[in-house]
């Protein structure tokens, strides 16, 4: 309970962190949804409190209100996220909230969907509800800084993440990389792996690790398994392939007829096939493949390798998050774990914005954000 000598903004506070850490227990569930957190206060007492658990599912003030045992009637609700007013996998949460008839709702952000964007405020003070907005608001942005970025470009969040030496070495010069973080580490790659809505490779990984891109050291859902290959070249036994009904599969290559015997193949076996045009650097189109990408439903984007691939979100500056663990290791000659951006001075160096820095076994892992071009 907060300190009784609180002032309003503390106690308000106190209870949005306890809704913010209730909302990350959905964390490997809700996407596409956002996390969302709730937690019910009256005369200084949580009466109840709930969190969206998983997409399809009530929602967070939903699970909060039907946790009460006590009325609501006068109480304080504080929600992470607006709550939202349309209809979708459930009956809008406005409806449980005013029929519950509490005094006030404390809200952490607005929701950027523009199907809710503000309109439950406006329902709440028509209402009589006494309305806050903007409790703990950055923690609450960042939170769903997936959720925020899709709903506001229409293109899944990226993220891409490397293993590496100390002398930034992803493999040595014969192109052995298994394995140079630490078991600790392998997994926190596998709980990205639950954390996003699909993985992507180039040809290259499949060619040289034949990798499955499926969760498998920690809990959660397996993501979409994407893999680029402009020229079909990936062998029908590779990993990715199999097991489509645990994993969905999609090949991303150049744009031609779907005439083509592999591609043939490549259905025939469940894999979806989509079709680019080239870049001017003779690669797949990946701003293309990002819009098409978000017109799935895909809100998140994990780029797992290789360092081709990561050099080309990098150079165009796609990607929002860089995660990079790096193991104490020297390999000297190898596969470098970015190649060339096309930077000639430091001051057109790629800024990062460090979250967080920590020990992962005996690796060190960096959390950090990418700073856009003009930023």
């Amino acid at each position: 309970m907060p300190p009784s000598t609180a002032n309003q903004n503390s106690i308000d506070e106190f209870y949005m962190r306890r809704a913010l850490m209730l909302a990350r227990r959905g964390a490997l569930w809700t996407s596409p949804n956002p996390m969302v957190g709730a937690v019910i206060v009256k005369n200084g007492t949580i009466i109840g409190e709930g969190y969206h658990h998983k997409f399809g599912g009530p929602h967070a003030e939903v699970n909060a209100i039907r946790s009460t045992t006590v009325p609501i009637k006068g109480s304080s609700i504080y929600v992470t996220l607006e709550p939202c007013t349309h209809h979708g996998k459930t009956p809008p949460c406005i409806d449980s909230i005013l029929a519950a008839k509490p005094a006030a709702v404390i809200i952490g952000t607005l929701d950027p969907n523009p199907l809710v964007a503000g309109r439950s405020i406006a329902i709440l003070k028509a209402a009589g509800i006494r309305t806050r907005i903007g409790v703990l608001e950055t923690a609450c942005r960042a939170l769903n800084e997936k959720f925020f970025k899709f709903m506001q470009t229409a293109t899944p969040f990226v993220t891409i993440k490397f293993a590496q030496s100390l002398d930034g070495r992803t493999a040595t010069a014969s192109g052995d990389s298994k394995w140079i973080s630490s078991e600790p580490s392998l997994k926190l790659a596998h709980r990205e792996r639950a954390l996003h809505d699909a993985i992507l490779v180039g040809i290259g990984t499949v060619l040289a690790d034949d990798p499955e891109l499926t969760v498998r050291r920690v809990r959660g859902r397996n993501p979409v398994r994407i893999a680029l290959d402009p020229n079909l070249r990936i062998p029908l036994d590779s990993m990715i392939l199999q097991e489509q009904n645990k994993a969905r599969t999609l090949i991303v290559t150049r744009y031609r007829p779907k005439t083509g015997r592999k591609a043939a193949q490549l259905e025939k076996l469940g894999i979806g096939l989509l079709f680019l045009n080239m870049d001017p650097w003779g690669k797949l189109d990946l701003p293309e493949l990002l819009k098409m990408l978000g017109g799935k439903g895909i809100s998140s984007l994990l780029v797992e390798g290789g360092a081709e691939t990561a050099t080309h979100f990098l150079r165009q500056s796609l990607a929002d998050r860089l995660l990079a663990i790096t193991a104490p290791r020297l390999i000297g000659a190898g596969i470098d774990s970015v190649g060339d951006l096309g930077i000639s001075q430091i001051k057109d160096a790629i800024r990062l914005d460090c979250r967080k820095v920590f020990r992962s076994g005996d690796d060190i892992v960096v959390d950090a954000r990418l700073h856009r071009q003009g930023q």
